[in-house]
């Protein structure tokens, strides 16, 4: 008897024990269902409303609990407190800047915020309210992404490239009088353009640019080598003689030849001695029949003409404009030839006579030698825009220039930026030019075609920050006053002073 009571009273002990780890197990179950519940409660709360959930961070500012049009407000004015105006470039001593606003650096915090609110609202509640718990618990922060104009950054820092007191200088050359002067090149340090623009484009992303400069990457690079034979082969030329028909009408100007006064070997023995300048006699051989044989039926005929003023009581920068333009003066561009301002002009130099005068550089108006000859550039480049030539190279000053309006001027800089047109006309064309009385004028003189155009310019500011302002050019061509094309020319982007 005693072993079976024993027997019972141990059954009834593991029923009580069953009993209570089942109660157990259902307290448990209902605790962290209501847990859930509560959790899943407050992510659909959360998410119910326009309000960005709570632990989220853009640009690590902190937006919970916000719509989007207050965290943009709150985002913008983060980062405007925080955003330096300009970015600081370095190379050893050489420095300079890039104004974040010119070449349009912005954050796309439009699509960060819209990541930002997506938090919490998948059309999943589970996932919902697991982002929730994360983003409350962690946080999370989201970098908007950051955007900059390439173009014109590239521009920039290729012109940087050329200011660099060690960059590099190509071997170049041009004709002085009868002789050949080649200048030979030296290595030197050029911009890195697609490493140093991801820098730049780091250095704004993270603002580490407001406390420390950017290190400019370059590389070196090593100039052409003088083909002495290329050189030849590009300055030799025949004499032609001038003549003119009349069915048709076409004039033929004439061509002085040009050639080594000695072989291309004795050249060769010249440039083999270790020296920074060479020189190369030349010896002009003329036609029978020249040009001004023919007389005004030559060039009958005024195609474009343009002037601009020039203060005339600045004698050194004067000076500057009439050596230019007498080394322009009666240049005849043939059909289809291109006219190069650097090589017609050629190197600026003391020895040329030319002097020092107001230039602008980094942002000052210091003298330099030659100042003012962009001036000549920039009447004949308005000439031959009116003549409806090609225009094959031509770039605008830093600063808008006192004699041009925005969009109408052309800079040049010898060995590095050069003003070229085309004459796409079917007859030569005539340079004639004159610096006087405070005008230089620029004359382009032809043959008058049956079809022939009528040009209007227009240009126009678009754009004027305190830092820069931005034009754009119109050219309209016009046939008997009816419009036969009209549209951009250009679009600039000027420093203010």
């Amino acid at each position: 008897m005693k072993n079976k009571n024993e027997k019972e009273n141990h059954f009834e002990i593991l029923q009580d024990t069953s009993s209570n780890w089942k109660v157990f197990v259902i307290l448990i179950t209902a605790f962290f269902m209501i847990i859930i519940s509560i959790f899943m409660g407050i992510a659909a709360y959360s998410t119910s409303n326009d309000k960005i959930v709570s632990g989220v961070f853009v640009k690590g500012v902190n937006v919970s609990g916000l719509n989007k049009q207050e965290a943009r407000y709150k985002i913008e004015q983060a980062i405007k407190e925080k955003m330096s105006e300009n970015l600081s470039l370095v190379h050893n001593e050489y420095e300079t800047t890039v104004n974040l606003k010119q070449i349009n650096a912005r954050f796309d915090i439009d699509s960060a915020l819209e990541k930002a609110y997506e938090i919490g609202r998948d059309s999943n509640i589970i996932i919902n309210t697991v982002e929730v718990l994360k983003t409350m618990v962690s946080n999370i922060n989201i970098d908007p992404i950051l955007t900059v104009d390439q173009e014109i950054l590239t521009k920039e820092l290729e012109d940087v490239s050329t200011k660099l007191p060690d960059t590099v200088i190509q071997s170049s050359y041009y004709i002085e009088g009868d002789e050949l002067i080649i200048t030979k090149g030296s290595k030197g340090q050029v911009v890195d353009v697609e490493q140093t623009t991801n820098k730049i484009e780091q250095a704004i992303q993270d603002l580490s640019y407001i406390d420390q400069k950017v290190e400019m990457i370059t590389k070196e690079a090593s100039p052409n080598e003088i083909d002495i034979e290329k050189i030849h082969q590009e300055i030799y030329k025949a004499p032609v003689d001038a003549y003119y028909t009349t069915n048709p009408y076409v004039v033929h100007p004439h061509e002085n030849g040009v050639d080594f006064a000695i072989s291309v070997e004795e050249a060769k023995a010249i440039l083999a001695e270790e020296k920074a300048e060479y020189s190369i006699p030349l010896k002009y051989i003329a036609p029978s029949v020249t040009t001004n044989m023919i007389g005004n039926e030559a060039f009958p005929d005024l195609i474009s003409s343009f002037s601009t003023r020039y203060n005339a009581r600045d004698r050194d920068r004067t000076t500057n404009l009439i050596l230019a333009s007498n080394k322009i003066n009666g240049t005849v561009v043939m059909p289809g030839e291109t006219f190069s301002f650097n090589k017609v002009v050629g190197k600026r130099t003391i020895e040329a006579g030319y002097k020092d005068a107001p230039i602008y550089q980094d942002g000052k108006v210091v003298d330099g030698l030659a100042g003012g000859i962009c001036q000549i550039s920039t009447t004949l480049y308005n000439a031959v825009l009116y003549a409806n030539l090609e225009i094959v190279e031509r770039r605008n000053h830093q600063f808008v220039p006192s004699y041009s309006d925005p969009g109408l001027d052309a800079t040049v800089v010898y060995g590095a930026i050069d003003f070229k047109f085309k004459n796409n006309r079917e007859y030569p064309i005539k340079i004639i030019c004159s610096v006087s009385g405070g005008v230089a004028k620029f004359e382009l003189y032809g043959l008058r075609q049956q079809n022939e155009y009528q040009v209007e310019l227009s240009s126009k500011v678009i754009s004027t920050t305190a830092t820069s302002i931005k034009s754009v050019t119109y050219k309209t061509v016009k046939q008997n006053g009816q419009v036969i094309s009209s549209g951009i020319i250009n679009r600039d982007t000027y420093k203010r002073h």
